[in-house]
């Protein structure tokens, strides 16, 4: 059995006090050593495609051509967005790939040594629900294996709990299940998973594209999907709109993504990686989704959001056999990338003598039944929706984390003291507890959940998506104004 790679606190800490290294320190939070960094750009770019290629992902960017606005300003908006999150995970993956630290350590040096623990949280839960949510789709994929080799069991959706029915349900814990046996495997053995995930969705995908073109003629290829485009400062606005949801969709990584570029061997395999992953690979994987999407009007006479009701649709049992298994796979991969790594972290960093890596995953991958998530993306609105509200809960965050090493510490850390409780550590502040970050955190975090339920829900504002940006400017900001003005000792710099 593949085990993460670790690194010995005595080869790189010294041995701290016994009464501290319990609450801060096991295996998995340790600072990777060079010589366990063995990720290369192409295990970066296969991670972003096991990213990009799932359901939720392609109903995602197909949502997008419903905000009113033509194809051409999609695309546009969409290649701004993904630029923008290109640059921002670079910023937050360099601290990993410098000191070899997963993201709960990294947020021990604007929050606390303690208060990380309630960015841990934050992170958990909404990759908790992310979880949950990518799981609920894979096992559509999984219901239409089910119904192509045992047609009776449509008898199954008469019967319902908790708003879905005992064919859903039993779909979706055997893909718990499923994916539960593969990610307890460790860190090895899910790098090795997602180098195949991505380029098998891609090929499939590549597939179902020439098939739609090959029965609508090239009439699909109009990228346009929406009836009636905006105009005026109306399509401005929904392009803003697209930009932020394409960040948005993000938003976790962009936290957590020092948990991966922490195994990366150099900042440049790094950026190839996200650079490759990124920009190119997802303005390609857009344009297949819009391509089939737009196809499946004209082919099944209404248009289509989930590739694995396309594949359903389609009269041929290899066919529907083989896209069903990828996107499962798919579904799998993403689920590994953005909702799986960071919770089992996430969860360890809050009791790491008790819990592990692994340890951690099983209590997520419990917690995302308990939350019910169809309920959250029963429909491709919904989805946006889903997208900016999780979106703006995490901005600030990023505010506070990123203005507080690139512009405040200039790029500077003190390891050692990422690990100890002792007073005279730099990340110590308050008992462990950075009291101006968090209340920045707070601030912030009022400002962008309001802006999005004031503007999603109780139509105070005119819909929009700009909570991210919002959350993430406020962060910064507040942060920074608030560390400024603190003695040295209480901004963690001596």
């Amino acid at each position: 059995m593949s085990a993460s790679p670790v690194v010995h606190v005595d080869t790189v800490l010294g041995t701290p006090p016994a009464d501290h290294a319990a609450r801060l320190y096991n295996d998995d939070l340790a600072p990777v050593p060079p010589s366990a960094r063995t990720w290369s750009g192409y295990s970066i770019f296969s991670m972003w495609m096991s990213d990009v290629h799932s359901v939720g992902g392609y109903t995602f960017a197909a949502s997008l051509f419903l905000l009113g606005i033509s194809g051409w300003q999609v695309l546009l908006a969409m290649t701004i967005g993904i630029l923008i999150v290109y640059w921002l995970m670079n910023r937050v993956g360099k601290p990993s790939v410098v000191y070899g630290i997963p993201f709960p350590v990294m947020a021990r040096v604007s929050l606390g040594v303690m208060g990380a623990n309630l960015a841990a949280i934050i992170r958990g839960v909404v990759g908790i629900v992310w979880y949950g949510v990518q799981t609920y789709f894979a096992s559509k994929a999984v219901a239409t294996l089910v119904l192509l080799f045992v047609p009776s069991a449509a008898a199954l959706h008469a019967s319902q709990f908790l708003r879905l029915d005992l064919l859903g349900w039993a779909c979706f814990l055997f893909m718990w299940g499923f994916q539960l046996l593969i990610f307890q495997r460790g860190i090895d053995t899910i790098r090795k998973f997602i180098d195949f995930c991505g380029p098998a969705v891609y090929l499939v995908m590549l597939a179902l594209m020439i098939w739609i073109v090959s029965q609508t003629g090239l009439s699909s290829l109009s990228l346009s999907l929406g009836d009636q485009p905006l105009s005026g400062a109306a399509q401005w606005q929904a392009m803003g709109s697209a930009i932020l949801l394409v960040v948005s969709y993000f938003a976790a990584l962009l936290l957590n993504f020092g948990d991966f570029s922490r195994f990366a061997k150099s900042e440049s395999q790094m950026k190839v990686g996200n650079f490759l992953g990124l920009p190119v690979n997802f303005i390609v994987f857009a344009l297949i989704t819009v391509i089939v999407t737009a196809g499946s009007r004209q082919v099944f006479g209404t248009m289509l959001m989930d590739p694995v009701e396309i594949v359903g649709r389609i009269q041929n049992k290899p066919a529907v056999i083989l896209g069903s298994l990828t996107f499962i796979v798919a579904t799998m991969g993403i689920n590994i990338v953005a909702n799986f790594v960071s919770p089992a972290y996430d969860i360890a960093n809050l009791f790491p003598r008790q819990i592990d890596f692994r340890k951690g995953g099983l209590i997520a991958s419990v917690l995302a039944v308990l939350v019910c998530p169809w309920i959250f993306v029963d429909s491709p609105q919904a989805i946006t929706v889903f997208v900016s509200v999780f979106g703006a809960v995490l901005a600030p965050l990023y505010g506070v984390m990123m203005a507080d090493y690139y512009l405040l510490r200039r790029q500077t850390l003190v390891v050692d003291d990422l690990y100890t409780l002792a007073q005279s550590g730099a990340y110590h502040y308050d008992g462990g507890w950075n009291r101006r970050g968090l209340i920045a955190l707070l601030l912030s975090g009022v400002l962008s959940i309001g802006w999005e339920l004031c503007s999603q829900m109780l139509g105070l504002l005119p819909p929009n998506h700009f909570g991210w940006l919002i959350g993430a400017v406020a962060g910064a900001a507040l942060y920074l104004g608030a560390m400024h003005i603190a003695p040295p000792r209480q901004r963690g710099i001596e």
